[in-house]
């Protein structure tokens, strides 16, 4: 299978996974949106909402990132600067959900 066809296809899958976890992040944020500080860790102390919050996290980062990536295949011609900037895209929808995740699992009250 080409990598174009892989791209897309992650593209694809990446979206429609997104979508459950989109409305599950959006009707529990309006619900802690105003509250107090202990509410909202109480929130991300439960187990189900560290799990879907890491999940949700890493699948709208890796969907981001190739989603740029294309942008980068369509618009940068130098090879050497697409090389970098796709490099740095990874690097950064790797350590970015890392730092999130990580930090979602050591909230203490």
């Amino acid at each position: 299978m080409n990598s174009s066809t892989k791209k897309w296809l992650f593209l694809k899958y990446s979206s429609v996974a997104l979508i459950p976890l989109m409305f599950w992040f959006i009707i529990n944020f309006v619900s802690i949106y105003d509250s107090e500080y202990v509410n909202i860790i109480q929130f991300f102390s439960s187990k189900i909402s560290k799990i879907l919050f890491s999940i949700f996290i890493i699948l709208a980062f890796f969907f981001s990132a190739l989603t740029i990536s294309e942008i980068f295949e369509d618009y940068i011609s130098d090879e050497k600067i697409k090389y970098v900037a796709n490099k740095s895209v990874k690097f950064f929808a790797i350590i970015m959900p890392l730092i999130t995740i990580i930090s979602i699992y050591n909230l203490t009250l």
